[in-house]
C-alpha cells in the first residue's frame, strides 16, 4: 500500500483530501510539526508527498528543495498560487507536478495515479537514511542534516555516527566500532577511533548537537 504524506495547515483541506485517499486504498500521513517538516518525511518514509506553499514557518519551496536532498520521492505541489513564476520555482526547487486550488479530488486521484506508477512501475525508490532525535543522516552522501545545517563527514566519522544510530541509546564498545571501521586492516592505533570520534562531536556540536555522544568509561559510547 502506497502511503502519501499530506503537508497541509489548512486542516478543513487537510481532512478532505485524506479522506479522499483513504477512500482509494492509499495509506495517509498528516504532517504536525511545521517547524520539522524533514524530520517527520525521513520518520513517515512516505512513497508520494503533497506540499502546500503557503505554510507557517518555512514554505513549500523551502521544504520541496530540503526533501529533494534525501529523496527522489514524487512530490506534488499544491498552492493557491497560480502565477507561471510560482509555477516554475515549484519545479525548479524539485516539485514533480503543480495543483492549483481549488481543484476537484477526482484531478488530484489521476496526478497521484500517474507520479507514483512513474516512480515506481519499475524501480525501488526507497528512503536510505538514518534519524536519531533531529538529526539525519545520509551514510551515502555522508552528509548530517540538522534543522538549517547541513554537515560532511568523513567516510569513518558517517560509519561511527551510523553504527551509533542502529544501536541508538545502546552502549556501542570500542572495539565494535574499531571492527566496523578498520575490520580489513591488521592494525589501527586505538587512538585513532578517539580522534575521529572527537571530530565528530567537534562538529555536532557546531550545530547546536554537543551532548549527543557519551563516552562510557571503559567500554565505548552511546548516543542520548
Amino acid at each position: 500500500m502506497y502511503k502519501i504524506m499530506i503537508v497541509e495547515d489548512d486542516q478543513t483541506i487537510a481532512e478532505i483530501i485524506d479522506e479522499k485517499l483513504s477512500s482509494w486504498g492509499y495509506q495517509t500521513y498528516r504532517a504536525e510539526n511545521y517547524q520539522n517538516i524533514l524530520g517527520e518525511f525521513t520518520q513517515s518514509a512516505p512513497h508520494l508527498v503533497l506540499l502546500d506553499i503557503n505554510l507557517p514557518f518555512y514554505d513549500g519551496f523551502y521544504w520541496c528543495s530540503r526533501i529533494r536532498e534525501l529523496s527522489n520521492v514524487p512530490i506534488i505541489i499544491i498552492s493557491s498560487r497560480d502565477s507561471d513564476s510560482d509555477k516554475i520555482r515549484g519545479i525548479v526547487q524539485g516539485g514533480d507536478d503543480y495543483l492549483e486550488k481549488p481543484f476537484s479530488m477526482e484531478l488530484l486521484i489521476a496526478k497521484v495515479q500517474a507520479a507514483l506508477r512513474r516512480a515506481y512501475a519499475y524501480q525501488d525508490q526507497s528512503l536510505n537514511v538514518l534519524q536519531y532525535r533531529d538529526l539525519i543522516l545520509d551514510p551515502e552522501r555522508q552528509v548530517v542534516f540538522v534543522g538549517d545545517h547541513e554537515i560532511e563527514l568523513t567516510p569513518n566519522e558517517s560509519k561511527i555516527l551510523a553504527v551509533l544510530i542502529r544501536n541508538q541509546e545502546k552502549t556501542v564498545s570500542r572495539a565494535y566500532l574499531m571492527k566496523a571501521l578498520w575490520d580489513d586492516q591488521s592494525f589501527v592505533d586505538d587512538n585513532t577511533l578517539t580522534v575521529n570520534v572527537n571530530r565528530l562531536r567537534k562538529k555536532l556540536a557546531e550545530a547546536g548537537l554537543d551532548h549527543y555522544i557519551k563516552t562510557v568509561k571503559g567500554e565505548g559510547y552511546v548516543l542520548k
